[in-house]
């Protein structure tokens, strides 16, 4: 296994970081104990929750994910092992709080403490925000409209975590589904105000999507604020599954196909077929060199992987070892040159 320092801190995080989101909805307990069990025998230290799940989020499942997690580390007793992320839910659930869902104040320390009580631990190491407060672009969304709506300051935000590091409840911060001009705007308070630090930022990146380039990636190298890339794989159509239209039962697009509209865009599956054939010129697993890809970034900190088989599990943990040659990246590059960023 490779591993970086988060942000600036010096916690060392396993370049592959144990996604969970389908625990409690396509996998059991059972399930995701074997996962957890695998993960850490492979040096895998890192793994990322959120309170919201499991994925697609519903009202029975919300919260799930993070009790089998707690079961997990109340059974093994390794809570001391893993460096454990989490993520308090932005607004938009009804559900959740009555939707309040504001990042200071009671909200806060009522999601906070609710996740350390599901997860059977009296901290988290990272601690995120799931998506901003603000009306943004995110999850696919194209086109930005300013809206303006009410949210809190970031120096607000910033305080009030900076109680519960105080407590010990936190021991660093994240973001999550962030802009630049969001990222920028955290970290010069916490310079000037001499506030905690954000030392990631949970946004997607893939072959599908390497928005993440244009503004972003300069700022997690210039300020040491690395990304943690989500859906690596594209919801499962950068490994090649979903070819010709296919979808294995059990699947995230047989089960749940209207909510993964983001992945299934005009050009999608012209350059997944583009992709594919580049690992089977080179012979290469599919799974393995897009997730590579996405590691050997000099802007990447830990690229975030999610499995509902053990089989895929253990092909994306092996992903570490898969070298990419120079004409792959070349060939990799010209795809995205044809068809940029389908699935932003």
């Amino acid at each position: 296994m490779n591993y970086k320092n988060l942000g600036n801190t010096d916690l060392k995080v396993s370049t592959i970081c144990l996604g969970t989101m389908t625990w409690g909805e396509q996998n059991t307990q059972n399930e995701a104990f074997e996962q957890m069990d695998f993960a850490l025998d492979q040096g895998v230290n890192f793994w990322d929750t959120a309170e919201l799940y499991a994925v697609p989020p519903r009202k029975e499942t919300y919260g799930d994910t993070e009790e089998i997690i707690g079961n997990w580390f109340e059974k093994t007793k390794k809570r001391d092992e893993v460096i454990l992320a989490t993520k308090v839910a932005g607004p938009a659930r009804d559900y959740l709080r009555n939707g309040e869902n504001s990042f200071v104040g009671t909200n806060l320390e009522t999601a906070l403490n609710n996740s350390l009580k599901r997860l059977k631990t009296d901290y988290v190491d990272l601690y995120q925000l799931h998506w901003p407060e603000r009306k943004v672009n995110n999850f696919g969304r194209l086109g930005y409209v300013h809206q303006e709506n009410n949210w809190n300051q970031f120096e607000d935000v910033l305080g009030e975590l900076n109680k519960y590091i105080d407590q010990g409840k936190i021991r660093h911060i994240g973001l999550s589904n962030e802009t630049p001009w969001g990222t920028m705007s955290f970290l010069k308070l916490s310079k000037d105000k001499n506030l905690p630090r954000m030392m990631s930022i949970q946004n997607p990146y893939s072959l599908l999507n390497r928005s993440y380039e244009v503004g972003l990636a300069e700022v997690s190298i210039r300020e040491e604020i690395g990304c943690l890339s989500y859906s690596p794989l594209a919801s499962g159509y950068l490994s090649g599954k979903y070819r010709n239209k296919k979808f294995p039962k059990g699947s995230r697009m047989e089960r749940d196909f209207d909510f993964w509209t983001r992945y299934r865009k005009p050009n999608t599956e012209e350059a997944v077929e583009l992709y594919y054939n580049i690992s089977k010129k080179h012979n290469l697993d599919m799974s393995q060199m897009s997730i590579k890809f996405c590691e050997i970034q000099d802007f990447m900190t830990s690229v975030i992987i999610g499995a509902t088989t053990m089989e895929q599990l253990k092909t994306n943990i092996e992903s570490v070892n898969v070298n990419l040659s120079d004409d792959v990246i070349k060939e990799i590059n010209h795809v995205q040159k044809i068809y940029p960023n389908p699935c932003p």
